[in-house]
């Protein structure tokens, strides 16, 4: 009896592990869905405004539904309302605008031009009046089909065209069996604009988010995400090496350089689709000109292009062949000026456009163009770091020629002797299978010689620093690129203009530079034209 309680005890005490397991894992799965979910709406809280605005709508139309007397006036046909607000509504006003107007304006259309083909086919006989239904789907179909493949109709008119040839079938089709096609259509159209009216009141009226702004303020970012990566990536290449420093950290640094300029790189069809959005909102109607949002696109046309080089600068800090540090350090304080002008204008720029003013008409200063004469200067005062000794040079050309007399050598041993007795016959037959064997080891001997002769010629120590070095001139090259593109947005956008009292605070302090212990702290300092004339 106590045996049989015993082995019950234990078989309930398993059953419950089996039942509490399955809890647990489920249990943590919702705790980290949740903490994503609230993560998500920390980034950015319009995520959270707009699902309630969604779920908003969604009551709104549903009233269509559920009150009785407007379910008598509408009918099944408000389901098309429902339909609408689940697809028209979207994140930005521009989009919902966008959507709404273009599916407004497909149902007027199919729904006119079904009108004028039923009428047309209804004086015919029912043979014709099949031909010519289906003829006038196959056409119809066809050429808007086609019309989508329009550069400038795929990029503003796609869904127009795409609900304009939903609905034109389906009246069409329809009006087949059924006698009288026009309450069809008119119900159709007035539950669409009922839907796209509720769309638009809740993007427009309630919390509205503007694609205008939001790629206004992408723009900003990206000034001043590069202008971060290019301080982070200078300060870590020239980081002194801490043997005992901490691995994790070291790529935390260099992979938070990243995040800059590859926002940048990946944000072209986010810029042309807020562009395009952003034409369609009404919010700059009540100035006398077209707000020029494609500048934004061009402008970041050229971000991109300067976001390059600073991936190429990024870059360097990965490759295999490293200068010294000892060498390093000689160029540290011109390279870092350099980087922190660069950065300082870039911020100033960013400013600008954030407060809709134009820049400072020398926002390109003379510290900019004193650290490129300090960086040349320190360049040209250490010729032999860059040309080498007469020692490496002579080890250099005795290398390459012992490389190409045993790569002689190796050709020659490889081609056979020409025999035809028989026994040179038998030779090859035998050494046929072990071929393979010696070309797979001849193919894998190649890569291991080039790399020996690699490491084995002695360049120059500071051959990565000019290649760091080049990609900084041509970083401040590109930068007036960027200047002057931005000088054409601030014309076009009749941004206001500088005045001596606008002035840009800039906290140039970092992570970086406080772990490095040679660099003086870093005050926030004002920064403008006019106290940059003053110094």
């Amino acid at each position: 009896m106590a045996v049989t309680c015993a082995l019950n005890c234990c078989s309930s005490k398993s059953s419950l592990l089996m039942l509490t397991e399955p809890v647990k894992k489920l249990s943590s799965i919702t705790a980290s869905w949740g903490r994503h979910a609230c993560s998500i709406g920390r980034e950015d809280p319009r995520r959270a405004i707009h699902a309630l605005k969604a779920g908003t709508a969604l009551i709104l139309v549903s009233l269509l539904y559920i009150l009785e007397p407007l379910f008598k006036g509408i009918g099944k046909n408000a389901m098309w309302a429902v339909m609408t607000v689940v697809v028209v509504f979207e994140f930005t006003a521009g989009a919902t605008i966008c959507k709404g107007l273009n599916r407004a304006l497909g149902t007027v259309m199919a729904g006119s031009l079904a009108f004028l083909i039923e009428i047309v086919a209804v004086r015919s006989g029912r043979v014709f009046r099949a031909f010519f239904v289906g003829f006038s789907v196959f056409l119809i179909g066809f050429a808007a089909t086609y019309m989508r493949f329009f550069p400038s109709i795929k990029k503003n008119y796609d869904y127009g065209v795409m609900i304009f040839l939903l609905t034109f079938n389906l009246i069409t089709v329809s009006s087949f069996r059924q006698e009288d096609v026009l309450p069809l259509a008119r119900d159709r159209l007035s539950t669409i604009a009922m839907g796209c009216a509720i769309c638009l009141f809740m993007s427009l009226l309630v919390f509205p988010n503007w694609s205008g702004e939001d790629l206004h303020n992408s723009t900003v970012r990206k000034f001043e995400g590069l202008a971060r990566s290019i301080e982070a990536c200078v300060h870590e290449y020239f980081r002194e090496q801490d043997k005992d420093g901490n691995i994790l950290d070291k790529q935390e640094a260099r992979a938070s350089i990243q995040i800059g300029y590859r926002s940048v790189l990946d944000s072209k069809s986010s810029d042309e689709t807020l562009a395009n959005y952003a034409s369609w909102e009404p919010r700059h109607s009540m100035h006398c000109y077209s707000y020029p949002w494609q500048k934004y696109v061009k402008l970041g046309s050229v971000l991109r292009h300067f976001a390059y080089t600073v991936a190429s600068l990024h870059g360097c800090l990965e490759s295999e062949i490293q200068t010294p540090p000892s060498v390093r350090s000689l160029f540290r304080d011109p390279c870092i000026r350099v980087a922190r002008e660069v950065a300082k204008v870039l911020k100033e720029l960013a400013e600008s456009i954030r407060n809709h003013r134009h820049c400072g008409p020398d926002v390109l200063s003379d510290h900019l163009h004193e650290a490129l004469q300090d960086l040349n200067s320190a360049i040209r005062s250490q010729p032999r770091l860059f040309l080498g000794s007469k020692h490496a040079c002579a080890a250099n050309s005795r290398m390459l020629m012992e490389l190409n007399s045993g790569k002689h050598m190796a050709s020659r041993a490889i081609l056979p002797s020409f025999k035809t007795d028989t026994t040179s016959l038998s030779e090859r037959k035998n050494t046929k299978t072990d071929q393979p064997s010696e070309r797979t080891e001849r193919i894998t001997l190649r890569p291991t010689l080039s790399k020996l002769a690699i490491t084995s010629l002695e360049f120059s120590e500071a051959l990565p620093f000019a290649a760091f070095a080049s990609l900084l001139v041509e970083m401040v090259v590109r930068l007036e690129l960027v200047i002057e593109e931005v000088k054409d947005l601030e014309e076009a956008a009749n941004f206001r203009e500088f005045t001596g009292h606008d002035h840009l605070t800039i906290d140039v302090t970092s992570k970086e530079k406080e772990r490095n212990i040679n660099e003086a702290p870093l005050d926030r300092h004002p920064v403008s034209a006019a106290a940059e004339g003053v110094d």
